[in-house]
């Protein structure tokens, strides 16, 4: 989740990596800008969680490597770099660079309400850019709640939409799960309308 803009300074690719490299916290860079990563709460970080530990389980033994938000995704053809929560990358070419990968199948943000219209709308704009992207898989941390934004295999970007009780499908890896289990351990406070974990 991404917090204010740190400064207003412009920031080449290469000036950010030696910059970020010298702080404390992660930042992304967006149009030459850079954006402190805030923190998350408990229900944001044990979804997280949920999620990194059935994706790296089902892919074991696989050629995908499975990444949290500690790795950098580059969009492909921009100098912008983002930490999404979860990114999964089955190229060859994403071994080629330590710091950071450019090809993911599948990317998958856990919602804030400071960060939800900005995941949804510009963020999603620039990583749908991508070819290789399948699945842009968006959590709710307030409720039993996905959404998918998935490519066809003609191109278009489709919207499906998970409630309790539904079957989830990352087509992109080839995982289904019932909508629960991304929700596991996690309990929702009706009167203030979060989860606690």
């Amino acid at each position: 989740m991404v917090a204010a803009r740190e400064n207003d300074r412009y920031f080449t690719p290469e000036e950010y990596f030696a910059w970020e490299a010298q702080q404390l916290e992660r930042h992304e860079l967006i149009d030459g800008r850079v954006y402190a990563m805030a923190g998350g709460t408990q229900n944001h970080s044990a979804i997280k969680l949920n999620i990194v530990t059935l994706v790296k389980s089902h892919l074991r033994g696989s050629q995908c490597n499975v990444f949290n938000s500690d790795l950098k995704v580059n969009i492909l053809n921009t100098p912008n770099y983002t930490y999404p929560d979860l990114s999964v990358t089955c190229d060859d070419r994403d071994r080629e660079n330590a710091f950071y990968i450019t090809y993911p199948c599948l990317i998958v943000e856990v919602l804030s309400s400071s960060t939800e219209a900005y995941d949804r709308g510009k963020k999603f704009e620039k990583y749908r850019r991508n070819p290789n992207l399948v699945d842009y898989v968006l959590v709710s941390s307030e409720e039993i709640a996905i959404d998918i934004y998935h490519k066809n295999e003609a191109g278009d970007w489709l919207i499906l939409s998970y409630r309790s009780g539904d079957l989830v499908e990352l087509k992109s890896i080839g995982l289904s799960l019932p909508i629960e289990q991304f929700y596991e351990e996690i309990v929702f406070d009706i009167q203030h309308g979060e989860a606690m974990s």
